[in-house]
């Protein structure tokens, strides 16, 4: 701050409270901006290594794809076994991730628990808890079950029947938009064509 008129304060002492307030709170935007700036790029790195299959310790493990039926029900799993004192084990998890895939849970074998399971705790979702077999969701779990759970119920399925062929409201935004879109390409085309 180089002129304290620019913010319509004068030089005088009295207003020197009134100009810190001001620096503080030009601060706190500059480092706000380079927070969300930063974050997007961690984000990013976060999104990829869960999309990806991943190496830890030796250990492979298949990605934890976000639209996979089965990640999903997983996260929905996670969500309502966080708040268990002793944590989980794979037999607690059976009956709710077969109703979630529409499977029988007989359907659901070890093998195929125990894959999942390896997967999450290699992804950082779950951590066992020493000398047992039980698990807990790590606060990186849960907040990326709950954001992932939200975004497919909230975002992912409503957007989707907006634009589907399938979908019958023709009036909603983002359908009149996708309209626009069409049919801007094809005046386009149109024009080049025309022209050629």
């Amino acid at each position: 701050m180089n002129h304290p008129r620019d913010f319509y304060l004068g030089k005088r002492r009295s207003n020197l409270p009134a100009l810190r307030q001001v620096g503080f709170q030009a601060n706190r935007g500059l480092l706000e901006v380079e927070r969300l700036s930063h974050d997007c790029a961690t984000g990013e790195e976060t999104l990829h290594q869960l999309n990806r299959p991943l190496e830890v310790d030796g250990q492979r493990t298949s990605a934890l794809r976000t639209t996979d039926l089965r990640v999903l029900a997983w996260w929905h799993v996670l969500v309502w076994f966080r708040l268990l004192p002793c944590g989980f084990c794979d037999r607690d998890l059976r009956e709710p991730v077969a109703v979630l895939t529409g499977q029988m849970p007989t359907r659901i074998t070890q093998g195929r628990m125990t894959y999942d399971l390896r997967r999450l705790r290699l992804h950082g979702m779950i951590a066992r808890i020493p000398k047992t077999h039980r698990y807990q969701v790590t606060p990186f779990g849960m907040r990326a079950a709950l954001f992932f759970t939200r975004v497919h119920a909230r975002l992912y399925r409503p957007s989707v029947t907006q634009f589907s062929t399938k979908a019958p409201p023709q009036n909603s935004r983002l359908a009149l938009q996708f309209q626009k879109v069409d049919d801007t390409i094809g005046l386009y085309i149109q024009e080049a064509n025309l022209a050629t």
